[in-house]
């Protein structure tokens, strides 16, 4: 991810492997992370159980919180590709009791449809 992308909004794919060992101690014993997402220092990790997002908080981003969503909560979501002037993906995430989504921008080197797809495969459960 290149420091623009991050100040712009814009989050990009983390191999798994190497947060895998870092987040471990948020893990349940038979979860596994799928895919993972860095914006700035936030991060925003799916698991075959639910989607963690990670904000790092301060100065020094010592202070973490992680906010766990399990895959039932969602109720819908959606997707919107990079166009040729509008260079950002944006995933939407509706959770019940919420009215407004939680609202995602990736920039468009990321696959939008790989994305939707780990996240269908365990809201269509």
């Amino acid at each position: 991810m290149g420091f623009l992308d991050g100040l712009m909004g814009n989050a990009s794919e983390v191999n798994v492997a190497d947060i895998q060992k870092d987040f471990a101690k948020v893990l349940a014993p038979s979860e596994r992370i799928e895919r993972a997402y860095k914006l700035i220092r936030d991060m925003f990790i799916f698991t075959n159980k639910r989607l963690i997002l990670v904000d790092k908080q301060g100065v020094t981003g010592k202070k973490v919180e992680y906010h766990s969503i399990p895959y039932k909560s969602i109720t819908h979501f959606s997707i919107e590709t990079a166009g040729n002037f509008d260079l950002d993906a944006e995933l939407k995430i509706w959770i019940s009791g919420n009215a407004l989504p939680l609202q995602k921008q990736f920039n468009k080197n990321l696959n939008i449809y790989e994305l939707q797809s780990v996240l269908a495969e365990y809201v269509l459960k």
